[in-house]
């Protein structure tokens, strides 16, 4: 037997996927310790982990830093989940003496889960709720100016919060180091390698197991009409406008409605509702999307992927980054259409598109097919209960950076001689312009060789794989 520490942050998004896992490991007979919120404590406790409570070193936050949280504020995010590591900081050296965990199981983001398993030496394996991201597939995630404006101007807040740690014996780099995973890191990633971007540039300590969830239930479309299923998830679904539009769209449509809008908004505020549409805080939505036709959405990783899961297309609606990555992979696929006009009329035309065009059905039955042949529940159990893992020692990003390496002095070499050639055949005066000019094409360039470098390895990874 094992005993395997879980931990996450206060977010369904995060913690949802881990709850299939633990039960998967509690049925094996492992003592699971999982380390979460009051807010999550029944679902934790039926999967049969022993639940501890989390939720008294959550510190008060003034309107401003939750205000900042709901928006997916990252450098608020960031310097809150330093605050609750130290909070909890005698709490859990207590808890790793005596419990003594054999495996560490924590979200990507939880600070310290992640620090403390660094801190005691116990073998970690990383719940990565989105995709995994590094230097390539980040390349899916367009920031908003408001989100590179956050990640600009809040450095200095963040550097001096991750001071504050480096008295309580944890080890880390930098920021960089707790919120993506390296090669080296062992990671469970809840979809498959053809789903996830870039897929060959991470390593064998990436383990894709696919949605994880709690259901065998296969999708069944059978029924008189249509069925539109409509959610923005558990954060950013204080939306009545955008609830109230879609109902606009679809009420006289041939069609039947489900929105599922959660706490956040009352369902008076939808006022009067037609016929062919219901409303309620929250749904079995696996039993809701088994029956779907169509999926209405923010991009979600875990909603885009139990809505693959169980076949069923979608209208996407992103709204941070990470979403924007999850959709423009999705649309990719050809399992889904991007709202581009969030009017009555356009989402009435987006959802037309997907009702009236069977391709869409058809590449989210494939992809249906491709998450369920993944490894699953029993797959990441497996692979958290064998961590820590070697790996067979290829890192492709290693070698994309040294290509990018040897571009770069190439580049610049052919840059400098650019600009003598320039200033002595030419005139001095304007030699400056070649150094500008170099300057402002370095990245592009380098991006297009590396993507070059990238599509010739990743041919003979899977190559490789075939045989």
């Amino acid at each position: 037997m094992k005993r395997i520490a879980m931990f996450s942050i206060p977010a369904h998004g995060h913690t949802n996927p881990m709850l299939p896992v633990a039960a998967e490991l509690v049925k094996r007979g492992h003592a699971v310790r999982f380390y979460s919120f009051n807010e999550f404590a029944d679902k934790i406790k039926a999967t049969g982990a022993e639940f501890v409570s989390c939720d008294s070193y959550l510190p008060s936050l003034s309107s401003e830093e939750e205000a900042a949280l709901k928006s997916i504020n990252t450098t608020e995010m960031t310097v809150q989940d330093i605050k609750v590591t130290l909070a909890m900081n005698d709490f859990l050296e207590d808890e790793f003496q005596s419990f003594k965990p054999d495996v560490v199981y924590t979200d990507s983001v939880c600070f310290w889960g992640k620090l403390n398993a660094w801190k005691f030496e116990v073998p970690m394996v990383v719940s990565t709720s989105t995709f995994a991201f590094n230097q390539m597939s980040s390349k899916y995630m367009k920031q908003s100016k408001r989100e590179l404006a956050d990640m600009i101007f809040g450095l200095p807040k963040i550097s001096k919060a991750l001071k504050s740690l480096k008295a309580y014996g944890y080890k880390f780099k930098g920021a960089l180091d707790l919120v993506q995973s390296s090669n080296d890191t062992d990671s469970i990633v809840y979809t498959s390698r053809d789903f996830q971007p870039y897929a060959e540039c991470f390593s064998d300590h990436y383990e894709f197991v696919g949605p994880s969830v709690f259901t065998n239930k296969l999708p069944d479309k059978r029924k008189n009409r249509p069925l539109v299923y409509i959610s923005m998830g558990t954060i950013i679904n204080d939306r009545p406008d955008f609830y109230t539009k879609c109902i606009r769209a679809l009420k006289d449509k041939n069609v039947d409605v489900i929105i599922s809008c959660g706490n956040a908004i009352d369902k008076s505020e939808l006022g009067s509702l037609p016929e062919n549409v219901e409303v309620f805080p929250y749904v079995d939505q696996l039993e809701v999307l088994s029956k779907a036709d169509v999926f209405i959405t923010h991009c979600g990783m875990n909603s885009v992927s139990e809505s693959l899961y169980m076949a069923t297309p979608l209208v996407l609606y992103p709204q941070t980054s990470e979403q924007r990555a999850v959709s423009r992979r999705t649309a990719e696929t050809g399992a889904g259409v991007v709202l581009t006009d969030d009017s009555a009329e356009g989402i009435k035309k987006a959802v037309e598109t997907v009702l009236s065009n069977e391709s869409y059905a058809k590449a989210a039955q494939e992809r249906c097919a491709d998450f369920r042949s993944c490894g699953g529940t029993s797959g990441a159990a497996d692979f958290i209960l064998s961590a820590p893992h070697k790996g067979n020692g290829f890192d492709m990003m290693k070698e994309l950076n040294k290509v990018n390496g040897r571009f770069q002095i190439v580049y610049w070499m052919i840059i400098t001689m650019l600009f003598v050639l320039f200033g002595i055949f030419v005139t001095w005066s304007y030699a400056w312009i070649i150094g500008v000019c170099g300057g402002v094409f370095s990245y592009p360039i380098g991006q297009v060789v590396q993507g070059i470098a990238y599509n010739k390895i990743a041919a003979r990874i899977r190559q490789e794989r075939k045989s």
